[in-house]
């Protein structure tokens, strides 16, 4: 197990390329020209020849179909570097994507805190902002009002007008349809089955582009983490609820309605705990911070007080923990066994080659310690096979506005480059 913290997006990290290092043949899949685009994009920079050498197509393809992108103002030509002291013969020329050609916006509404980022068609960040949330649910008027609120905001950092942007990304917590842009239900929003995406497209004058919190965490490593280079991998979340997000042959999968890997929603105890989904036995109401706290309460008398941040409740837990507190460590321990039952879960359903934990109870070390990834292994199917490798990154708050902002450049470039045929669901 591997802790890692949040890359820095907004130097070199930028200028290496964002977006899936896909592989030749399950590029085939899709159109030529959107290859050829997507390729540029996650090398950052990159010569025709060698474009055509990663496709294996013709060097005379590549050449079309790279002067029509440039024309269109999407690619431009760079003038390289050569090694050595030599100036001699002509400079190499590579190829990128033209940052200004399109501006998007990634937003993440929490119960917490609301992010956002602008960032351009290259994957380079621009601006971001974060504004501080209080718990509870709004109703959709309110909600909407806090995205435009923190959407000026970073617009006036960037020095920008919402007339620069070409789309707004936007993740929420709860039960999302991203293909018809529906809310069926959200922690922090009052109403139920509400189309979110066509109210906030309305309000701010902007394509908007929704989904889930937790798709947002793997669409993130996706494009700028550790997801790049692999075909298949899980991001687990854990903060007031349990997310999950799965990347099968490099695309999110959603599922056939758009609503599948609820990890937080899967049942690991018959008429268990109550889950704020109004069901019982979820892995939520075990692992989420308000088991954390309910445990708490019952254990050991710590009360969540009005007006006071759940996070403090959850510190004190944590340090009667770490010093020695009998009980409190045994909250954590349950927390973590039945952790473990989950991941376990993940493993024998998608086999992925990486687990990523992320959220901010990833600072509860308790969570993933040695004993429950033990655990976890011994409740694998027993074919002799290695355990995956499991990583817990140390993103920062904007890491959820970062994979708004790549749904939203996904919607984007499919528009600018024609319809694709979809391997999975971007």
């Amino acid at each position: 197990m591997v802790m890692i913290d949040s890359p820095d997006m907004t130097g070199e990290e930028a200028r290496q390329g964002v977006g899936p290092l896909i592989q030749p043949d399950v590029e085939g899949l899709r159109p030529l020209r959107q290859q050829v685009f997507e390729r540029i994009r996650a090398a950052g920079r990159l010569p025709r020849v060698q474009v055509a050498k990663e496709l294996g197509v013709s060097p005379a393809s590549i050449t079309s179909i790279t002067s029509e992108l440039i024309e269109a103002g999407l690619i431009e030509e760079v003038v390289g570097q050569r090694d050595g002291d030599s100036a001699r013969g002509r400079p190499p020329v590579a190829l990128c994507v033209r940052g200004r050609a399109r501006l998007v916006a990634g937003v993440k509404l929490s119960d917490r805190e609301h992010t956002a980022v602008i960032v351009d068609f290259a994957g380079n960040l621009i601006a971001s902002e974060t504004t501080p949330q209080r718990p509870g649910e709004q109703d959709l008027t309110a909600l909407l009002d806090a995205a435009q609120a923190l959407l000026d905001l970073v617009l006036k950092r960037a020095d920008l007008s919402r007339g620069d942007l070409t789309a707004i990304g936007l993740g929420v917590p709860g039960f999302v349809d991203a293909a018809t842009g529906r809310v069926l239900w959200c922690p922090i929003l009052r109403d139920r089955d509400v189309d979110l995406a066509a109210a906030a497209t309305r309000r701010l004058g902007l394509p908007v582009h929704i989904d889930n919190d937790a798709n947002l965490v793997a669409l993130a490593e996706l494009w700028f983490g550790a997801g790049r280079e692999l075909a298949d991998f899980a991001v687990v979340t854990i903060e007031h609820g349990v997310g999950m997000g799965v990347v099968l042959n490099h695309r999110l999968y959603r599922g056939a309605r758009g609503l599948g890997t609820e990890l937080g929603h899967t049942k690991v105890q018959l008429d268990g705990a109550l889950c704020r989904c109004g069901q019982r036995g979820c892995l939520e109401a075990y692992v989420a911070d308000y088991a954390l706290a309910r445990e708490a309460a019952t254990a050991l008398n710590l009360m969540h007080k009005e007006g006071q941040p759940l996070s403090v409740l959850l510190e004190s837990l944590f340090d009667h923990a770490k010093a020695g507190n009998a009980a409190a460590r045994s909250i954590f321990r349950r927390a973590g066994r039945y952790l473990a039952v989950g991941l376990a879960n993940v493993v024998n359903l998608f086999d992925p080659g990486l687990i990523i934990l992320s959220g901010e109870r990833m600072r509860y070390d308790y969570l993933y310690a040695a004993d429950t990834l033990s655990e976890m292994e011994t409740m694998m199917l027993p074919a002799g096979r290695t355990p995956p490798k499991i990583e817990v990154h140390a993103w920062g708050d904007l890491l959820w506005a970062h994979g708004a902002a790549a749904l939203a450049l996904s919607a984007v470039t499919d528009t600018a480059l024609g319809p694709a045929r979809e391997v999975g669901a971007t």
